[in-house]
């Protein structure tokens, strides 16, 4: 039972993975660093190519995550390739995407383990149902957000905490330590508002006298020196800058300076009333429920909640920056779903609770496979460029533009098949020399003939998205350019159909099927 569990956590990662391979511009960061890692390795000689020395970005970020994760990646698509599973940058992008799920799937099972032996087996196997019917916690888990780097220590922390006897009042002391210097060790490296959780955590510690004052003091102090070197030295030489602490500077950027304002304000009330439920679900009143039938979960409640009335004072808010106590309450829900289904179904009420927890899960299920299906059509830019090489993969020298718009939209670094470089493993295609731009404000020559692909105006689950064009030129010499760019059109037909798009290819009269790339919102 517990492997059908873990394996369903795993399963559950690989399919968001699978049914949404690509990625969008907040990923690209540590996504690329990942791809130059992988390429070239992190030898002085090669550091210039990489990518962050074009575009960085607006404040730099740690490269520890992304060396980690090319380093593991490595020997699987070395296994990969031995099996012919791998044999395309997108299928790389694809097993690196797999080996981050797989990260923070081990860290959901830890914490599954935990449940089973405090709340028991039953509760475990409700966590695990509840968290695979959510929608953004599975999705999100396979991709290289800071945030999703610095889930898995966070979670390893929670494990560290909560695995005890059901009846037991104190972690381990030792068990305490791990989870301290973990807190410690993500707020400093990958993400800095890990310290808003760090401290209800601590403050809760002390008073119910899990730790000493001393003993927190010195392990806060050790583990924070020891992960400010090991980021400064690491991100000093990546980013070819010295001194440089990443987290830090963001604080400096974002916090001091106010400019995380940049990308827009949210109420106050904001993540209790809009970002939280939208995470949870049907969780958020299961947990709720939970929280008042067991002290237990009480008080493994009060530092998440506290955490996120913390975190509330800052003006950005966005839904991943609290995603890290999503598995906290869900623990909470899963004993509050427990409850519902263990009443006895003898009479009216246990049959209804029952019923209830059920209808519940179906809700989650049914609101999950909305957002997905929404989700696989949010990602034109990669959807397009895998189209193109695709259509013109037996023609040499190709020089492919990448507007704005498609790099944020999928257009990877992985996703450059016809143009070195390429993992040892993988065998690289003949057509190999093609050229691709990310420059801005570039647009066509006069001289070019011009063959435009439209997409039909995209209707998903009724709702009509904006339309999305791909303009590619032909030189006369026989050299390709491909532009994606927004077109921002809306559909003027009140029926909602649309006739099938084709592409013209000025002077020659030749049609063919249109390419597909489509925007909505998930």
């Amino acid at each position: 039972m517990s492997f059908a569990m873990d394996l369903l956590l795993l399963a559950t990662s690989w399919a968001h993975v699978l049914l949404a391979p690509y990625t969008k511009v907040e990923e690209s960061f540590n996504l690329h660093a990942t791809h130059d890692v992988l390429m070239y390795g992190v030898g002085r000689n090669n550091l210039h190519k990489f990518d962050h020395n074009t575009f960085s970005g607006a404040v730099p970020r740690t490269f520890i995550g992304s060396i980690l994760l090319a380093w593991l990646t490595s020997p699987v698509a070395y296994v990969a390739s031995q099996w012919g599973l791998l044999s395309t940058k997108l299928d790389l992008q694809i097993a690196v995407r797999l080996v981050l799920a797989t990260l923070n799937a081990t860290g959901l099972m830890l914490i599954r383990r935990a449940v089973c032996r405090r709340f028991g087996r039953p509760t475990g196997l409700m966590y695990v149902l509840l968290i695979c019917s959510q929608f953004h916690l599975p999705f999100w888990m396979g991709r290289t957000l800071p945030n999703m780097f610095a889930l898995f220590p966070v979670n390893l922390a929670f494990y560290a905490l909560y695995d005890r006897a059901p009846h037991s009042q104190y972690p381990a002391r030792r068990s305490a330590d791990v989870a301290f210097a973990l807190l410690t060790f993500t707020a400093v490296v990958f993400r800095s508002e890990v310290v808003l959780l760090l401290a209800p955590l601590a403050i809760q510690a002390l008073l119910l006298r899990h730790i000493s004052f001393m003993r927190l003091i010195r392990i806060g102090f050790f583990s924070g020196v020891l992960s400010i070197v090991l980021t400064v030295t690491i991100d000093s030489y990546m980013w070819n800058q010295w001194p440089l602490w990443p987290e830090m500077y963001g604080i400096y950027f974002n916090v001091y300076q106010g400019k995380s304002s940049d990308w827009g304000t949210s109420p106050v009330h904001a993540y209790f009333l809009s970002h939280l439920p939208k995470l949870l679900l049907g969780s958020l009143p299961l947990a709720i429920l939970g929280a008042i039938s067991d002290n237990r979960v009480r008080a493994l409640m009060y530092p998440p909640v506290l955490f996120i009335a913390l975190i509330s004072c800052l003006g950005h808010k966005e839904w991943r920056f609290i995603i890290y106590v999503v598995p906290l309450f869900n623990i909470a829900a899963a004993r509050g779903a427990w409850w519902m289904v263990s009443r006895r179904k003898g009479g009216l009420f246990g049959r209804m609770m029952f019923l209830a927890a059920m209808g519940i899960l179906a809700l989650n299920c049914a609101i999950t496979i909305v957002s997905t299906r929404a989700s696989m059509a949010n990602y034109p830019g990669g959807s397009a460029l895998v189209t193109f090489n695709d259509q013109y993969a037996d023609q040499h020298a190709v020089q492919v533009h990448i507007s704005n718009l498609a790099a944020q939209t999928g257009a990877s670094l992985f996703l450059q098949s016809h143009s070195p470089p390429y993992i040892p493993s993988m065998t690289a295609p003949a057509t190999n020399d093609w050229v691709y731009n990310k420059t801005e404000s570039l647009s066509p020559t006069r001289s070019y003939n011009i063959n435009t692909v439209y997409s039909p105006h995209c209707r998903v689950f009724g709702r009509v998205h904006r339309d999305w064009s791909m303009e590619v030129s032909r030189q006369r010499a026989g050299v390709l350019k491909m532009e994606v760019e927004h077109s921002a059109r809306r559909h003027r037909q009140g029926s909602g159909s649309s006739p099938p798009s084709v592409v013209k290819r000025v002077g020659d009269g030749d049609e063919r099927p249109a390419l597909y790339t489509r925007e909505s919102g998930s």
